[in-house]
């Protein structure tokens, strides 16, 4: 265990997803295989957006920022996750830990905000067309998104600060895969009602703020398609909204269960498996839902991979 002045715990050990050896292969072999997924599906859409004169609408430019997230989000955890697969010790030095855990709080809290701004995007495309361009202007589209990047950078910043004031002098073994927030608070040896606080606040705030607006948007819209007379036109439409509150659904309903439950009830395993569907399932599924499903983006794809097929052969002739 590595000290400084023997007090203060210099480096933490990452305990892991599992400590069962037979596991360790075949998980490092599925999460590679969801993050390659992850990190095509959502480049992809950053690239067919930022390059297609067609994907130019606010809609597409908050589906990049979205994939834009996802592909980090990811990126932070997943990546020292491998290195819990490879290596019989996972370390990480304090700083790294502290720094981990900031973008992991940035992105956690900005991949809740960003779904709701499309849901605010999608209320005005459908109960309010005529007034679409003026209400989602390029310039109302940059503010909202960088309100969001603002307000939750601030938010990591304080939840960091708080976190590098405690004091780590006991154990320096966490029990998680990466550095997060209430693992850490049970290892310290100092005080934690502060932090303990500001999770109870920013993650109430946060969870209520972006539920109550995407269920309002939603609810308007709902209402709205069940006025379409054409029967295969709600179907389509009722699909749609579904799929998007279900992946909405299942990254507030990890956020919930990991930060919001009782102390008592408190379960690592079970928090960790919340923390696989909040970190590595919500960022492959949302370009798969959002994307993939989008008739745009997959006439914009079938022409690319057509170019691409069909090129080849005229250079050959």
């Amino acid at each position: 265990m590595a000290r400084q002045n023997d007090s203060t715990v210099t480096e933490f050990v990452l305990e892991g997803l599992t400590d069962r050896p037979e596991l360790q292969l075949p998980l490092f072999l599925l999460f590679l295989g969801i993050y390659g997924v992850t990190v095509m599906g959502n480049l992809g859409v950053i690239l067919l957006i930022t390059f297609n004169s067609k994907l130019q609408s606010p809609k597409y430019f908050f589906l990049c920022n979205l994939s834009f997230l996802d592909l980090f989000y990811s990126s932070v955890v997943t990546t020292k996750l491998f290195e819990n697969f490879v290596w019989e010790k996972n370390v990480i030095s304090s700083p790294g830990c502290m720094t981990q855990l900031f973008f992991f709080c940035v992105f956690a809290i900005t991949e809740c905000y960003m779904p709701t701004a499309m849901a605010y995007d999608k209320y005005v495309a459908i109960c309010s067309p005529l007034l679409y361009s003026v209400t989602m202007s390029q310039k109302i589209c940059n503010m909202l998104v960088s309100g969001v990047y603002l307000m939750v950078s601030f938010g990591g910043v304080v939840d960091t600060i708080f976190m590098t004031r405690l004091s780590f002098c006991e154990d320096n073994n966490i029990c998680h895969y990466f550095c997060d927030t209430l693992p850490l608070l049970k290892l310290s040896c100092s005080s934690t009602y502060i932090n303990e606080i500001l999770v109870i606040i920013g993650g109430g705030f946060n969870t209520l703020v972006t539920t109550v607006a995407v269920i309002v948007s939603y609810a308007f819209i709902l209402s709205h398609i069940l006025q379409i007379p054409s029967a295969e036109g709600r179907s389509k439409a009722f699909s749609t909204c579904g799929s998007h509150l279900t992946v909405f659904g299942v990254l507030h309903g990890s956020v919930i269960f990991m930060y919001l439950k009782p102390a008592s009830s408190s379960n690592m395993a079970q928090e960790k498996v919340a923390s696989v569907f909040q970190t590595t399932v919500t960022p492959v599924l949302n370009p798969l839902i959002y994307s993939l499903r989008n008739k745009d983006v997959k006439n914009v794809l079938s022409k690319v991979m057509h170019m691409r097929i069909v090129s080849p052969h005229k250079h050959t002739s």
